[in-house]
């Protein structure tokens, strides 16, 4: 985040909340006294967990008391009794580290919340999902392992970030380009993957592009998924699948086992890269979007996550409520629309990009022009475009570049820092989105909240991301927000329009939603791998 410090642990110090916005946040005492406890832990418990972790890893590597551990209690969700704050973190070096935190959280019961680097900001940060977990922050594990520039494959630590990551190839001139959510700088390559994250190029489905894990079980013992258990495997970060069932998926929004190392393919660098936006003035315009985009994503013709942006969330990004409205209404799309107009902004601006040589890209530009003429688009080259700070921040994502510009979603009513994302996926196909969006406004507006979304088509699969933005210093918003975010799940997820990913204050009504058969096959798959339930209890509603 913008203006964020470091000390010597990591710990996150001013962002865009800063200090004043987490007052009163603090557990009293050491070791978690006056903090909620893991069911079954006694404060001696914890206690002597955190010393077995000392000898571990070297008392300035975990924290336990109330200042300490502070930091880690920071996000930006609607957490209006503080359920998600952690009691302790721990900080290993390296994967024996992790095996024997593991054997002592076995030995105390002590409940640890692995982490990477901590930053998926909007759904939780470093914040658990159940009161009385320590944080197992993998931070200090940070080592890229390997690049391979013939087979354009990374094998990664989980500390690695994206701008490390990208530095790296810079440094030794490798041809490869990486794939980045919107906050990459500060992002873990693995944490973003396990989270089932995306980014804006070929390469956005990021677990797709995924190949091979080492696992430490919540017993201590290692699994290497698809090719790594195998003698020499040097088709490790080559072949997905390996042999027997698949298991790397299992360990995606779980809470089954500790990633230790990933590998990932990369993109090699395209001759030609040409972004480009398409502009339409009607809020209306939206399902002729999405049906002129399908079949050009299914037939790859547009080879990217095409994102469909309304004005309303483009503007959050550089400016404040203040200046679009002075109303407590929920802003209109009339005064969005004025706005937007002013800015060089359509109602939608639907970003992609066409990567190839010379050639390629000019065929498919035609049929690009052909499809969006036939539905009054207004189709704009980055020659067009000039300085404009929209297409210049998606221009840099759709080519693997680092920017941390839609952290300014956080200021949108003030410097509170409150933002939770409600992402629900359906077919795409223009008859989908009339009817979310009617849904959106009416729960948000029930309220008191905008509506600030954006719609991702991946492939087959449309993503409708919306930004619930609130005043976190606000304690009354904050309810109504916590309010507001579960009226949304629930409301979407009774018309077939379930989340697909969700932060630590929703995850088990969003597992609700999947249904009750699916929940005890996760149940069954914990049992089994972790008995004594000391890893991430309440990851994606798993106990």
């Amino acid at each position: 985040m913008s203006g964020i410090a470091m000390d010597r642990r990591g710990l996150l110090g001013a962002g865009v909340m800063g200090a004043a916005a987490v007052a009163g946040t603090a557990m009293a005492g050491p070791t978690g006294e006056g903090a909620m406890l893991a069911p079954g832990v006694s404060r001696g418990d914890l206690a002597g967990a955190l010393k077995a972790m000392r000898a571990v890893v070297g008392d300035q590597w975990v924290s336990g008391d109330a200042m300490a551990v502070l930091p880690y209690a920071k996000n930006y969700l609607p957490d209006p009794s503080g359920r998600h704050r952690p009691v302790g973190a721990v900080c290993p070096a390296s994967v024996e580290e992790v095996q024997a935190i593991l054997k002592i959280a076995n030995q105390y019961r002590q409940p640890v919340w692995p982490v990477s680097t901590g930053k998926n900001m909007g759904y939780g940060m470093t914040s658990t999902a159940m009161p009385g977990q320590v944080v197992l922050d993998l931070k200090r594990m940070n080592r890229i392992l390997n690049v391979d520039p013939e087979l354009c494959t990374a094998l990664v630590e989980p500390g690695v970030t994206y701008q490390q990551l990208k530095d790296y190839l810079d440094e030794h001139n490798i041809p490869l380009w990486i794939d980045v959510p919107t906050v990459g700088p500060i992002v873990s390559p693995v944490g973003n993957t396990l989270d089932r994250g995306v980014g804006y190029t070929p390469y956005g489905e990021h677990f797709m592009v995924q190949c091979g894990m080492e696992v430490v079980l919540a017993n201590g013992e290692i699994l290497k998924t698809g090719m790594g258990s195998t003698k020499n495997p040097s088709a490790w970060q080559a072949f997905k699948w390996g042999y027997g069932p698949y298991l790397d998926g299992i360990f995606t929004q779980s809470n089954f086992g500790v990633v230790t190392k990933m590998g990932m393919w990369l993109m090699p660098k395209p001759p030609v890269y040409k972004p480009m936006v398409v502009r339409h003035k009607k809020v209306e315009d939206l399902p002729r979007i999405v049906e002129a985009m399908r079949p050009m994503r299914i037939n790859n013709i547009i080879p990217n996550v095409v994102l469909m942006m309304s004005a309303a969330y483009q503007l959050a990004m550089f400016h404040r409520r203040s200046e679009v409205t002075q109303s407590t209404a929920p802003v209109s799309d009339a005064e969005v629309a004025k706005f937007a107009a002013a800015h060089d902004l359509g109602m939608w601006n639907t970003y992609f990009a066409l990567y190839g040589t010379e050639g390629m890209i000019a065929e498919s530009e035609k049929i690009v022009r052909g499809a969006f003429a036939a539905i009054d688009g207004e189709v704009m080259t980055q020659e067009q475009m000039h300085d404009n700070p929209w297409f210049h921040h998606h221009a840099t994502l759709m080519q693997g570049g680092l920017s941390l510009e839609e952290i300014g979603l956080a200021r949108w009513k003030g410097n509170g820092g409150g933002l939770a994302w409600f992402a629900p996926v359906a077919p795409a196909k223009g008859s989908e989105t009339q009817g979310q969006i009617a849904l959106a406004k009416q729960i948000l507006g029930k309220y008191g909240f905008d509506y600030t979304s954006a719609f991702a088509i991946g492939s087959r699969e449309l993503h409708h991301i919306i930004a619930l933005l609130f005043d976190k210093s606000d304690p009354e918003e904050e309810k109504r927000a916590d309010a507001c975010y579960r009226e949304l799940v629930t409301g979407f997820g009774d018309q077939g329009w379930a989340s697909y990913r969700t932060g630590v204050h929703a995850m088990d009504l969003v597992a609700q939603q999947y249904g009750a058969t699916n929940r005890a096959v996760n149940d069954a798959i914990k049992a089994a791998l972790d008995p004594n339930h000391i890893l991430a209890p309440g990851k994606s509603g798993i106990a």
